[in-house]
């Protein structure tokens, strides 16, 4: 009863923006808020534009944040692994995650346009980096929560360090790897669609060039907030339809989270 009044209650709270939205859009009835009616029907024929449909844009951001996230991940995998292996990497580490983690993605487009250029490669360089460090914080925060029962029978049973860091942290901080991975998913995701607008067009244009395009050559506000739609789908998507299935097939299912 608890799941359904929580799913009522979602759907009652969705209906009332919905309708407050329209009826606000209707008392204003101008070109920069449009009813949410014409919204959805100009995003359904974005699809289907002959010229270059949404979805090629929607495409090309996706393949960036994908490679951002794999590169962020792998390398947050490696040194979060040799922090626990070497004390002295560990200090290290945690000094240079302490200070890159505080610095927005967007404050380094001014560098990375004059060192790098305004390009694709910036733009991953800061998916990367959007990606890195806060799963390395959640990493090393995980491997610290790991029992010391579970190290010390690793040992018994002749587990090296790289041994003891797949056999036994990785497994036990799982829970706490996929909140790394959400969290740095979410803020790359809002990075590259901020520097996407800033940087205006790329080799491969994505959805925030759609948005900057939108609003200043076309001036089609109507598409401007469809493309906002289409951004929140795709986020909904990903943490209910990805992330949320992994936790239930996972950590949920091992009765690491409730």
């Amino acid at each position: 009863m608890s799941k359904y009044r929580t799913h009522i209650a979602r759907i009652l709270f969705v209906a009332a923006v919905v309708c407050a939205w329209q009826w606000y859009a209707s008392q204003r009835n101008i070109m920069a808020f449009p009813l949410l009616s014409d919204i959805f029907k100009r995003l359904f024929s974005l699809f289907s534009d002959d010229a270059r449909p949404i979805l090629v844009y929607l495409g090309n951001s996706m393949m960036t944040i994908l490679k951002g996230l794999f590169i962020g991940a792998v390398l947050a995998l490696a040194f979060s692994g040799l922090s626990i292996a070497n004390k002295v990497f560990d200090s290290i580490y945690n000094l240079i995650v302490s200070v890159f983690d505080l610095i927005p993605g967007v404050a380094l487009l001014p560098i990375l346009m004059i060192t790098v250029g305004a390009n694709d490669t910036s733009i991953l360089i800061l998916v990367v980096h959007s990606v890195i460090w806060p799963m390395s914080r959640n990493i090393i925060d995980g491997f610290r929560s790991v029992p010391q029962i579970y190290i010390e029978s690793g040992k018994n049973i002749g587990l090296g360090k790289a041994g003891l860091v797949f056999g036994v942290y990785i497994p036990s901080s799982f829970a706490s790897m996929l909140s790394g991975i959400r969290v740095g998913w979410a803020r790359a995701w809002r990075g590259l669609i901020s520097a996407e607008m800033i940087f205006g067009s790329a080799r491969a244009a994505g959805i925030g060039v759609f948005i900057n395009n939108a609003r200043t050559v076309w001036i089609d506000y109507t598409a401007v907030y469809a493309a906002i739609f289409l951004i929140i789908i795709v986020g909904v998507v990903v943490e209910y339809g990805i992330f949320r299935t992994i936790e239930n097939r996972t950590v949920r299912r091992w009765g690491m989270i409730r």
